[in-house]
């Protein structure tokens, strides 16, 4: 399970949309093995007021937040973040000063999924990648 936010100038992210959130969860699927079919992505455009950066990143700047179960190895996170600097940039021509990604894992039993705690989901797929 991975829940992504985006976030963005309002101006980039709208045309870009498709694009980066198509490139993103091949990255999910590759890196941490997320079924194909399971995309869960909120992007969230901002207007230009309500986005303060510092001044070496362009009006291109986004923020990728992926929250995800705990269980992943150091590996598979490295090879993700690799994996969303290659495609993202690809996709939309982000630089890497113009991309910020920040992991955040959760323990299944901290997670509400389909009226249950999570940890008594059963998987379709590995979290032990």
């Amino acid at each position: 399970m991975a829940q992504v936010k985006i976030y963005g100038r309002r101006a980039h992210l709208a045309p870009n949309r498709q694009q980066l959130s198509d490139a993103v969860h091949s990255c999910l699927v590759d890196a941490l093995g997320v079924p194909q079919d399971k995309r869960f992505q909120r992007f969230i455009a901002l207007d230009d007021a309500d986005f303060i950066h510092p001044g070496d990143r362009t009006d291109r700047y986004t923020i990728i937040e992926i929250s995800m179960f705990a269980g992943r190895s150091d590996d598979a996170k490295r090879k993700l973040i690799r994996l969303l600097y290659q495609r993202c940039a690809a996709a939309v021509t982000l630089r890497p000063q113009d991309l910020e990604i920040t992991i955040f894992e959760t323990p299944r039993a901290n997670w509400g999924i389909r009226g249950v705690p999570a940890d008594e989901l059963a998987l379709e797929y590995r979290l032990g990648v």
